[in-house]
């Protein structure tokens, strides 16, 4: 039963960007956003923290280990949002 739920998290969509942004607007202005919604912009944000990562740690340029502050900064706290916890664990888990 994992693979199937592997498989199917690697294989889910993006949002749209018009979609996203919009999904961002309105959990910044504390508007209320449905379950499926408020799903689908933490698994983007989740998707894009984990690609950041996967960039910036196989760059020869930084310094080891700190694509996770980096990411951190870059996809939730200049966003407004607090980040999930043990987030760097569920990376190593998915391979996106």
């Amino acid at each position: 039963m994992k693979k199937t739920k592997r498989k199917s998290l690697r294989k889910s969509k993006l949002l749209s960007k018009k979609n996203y942004e919009e999904f961002i607007k309105k959990r910044k202005t504390k508007k209320k956003l449905t379950k499926k919604q408020n799903k689908d912009l933490d698994h983007s944000l989740f998707i894009k923290y984990c690609k950041c990562i996967k960039n910036i740690k196989y760059n020869k340029k930084m310094k080891p280990n700190s694509e996770y502050p980096i990411c951190i900064s870059s996809v939730y706290t200049k966003r407004g949002f607090k980040p999930p916890k043990n987030i760097k664990k569920k990376c190593k888990k998915y391979k996106y």
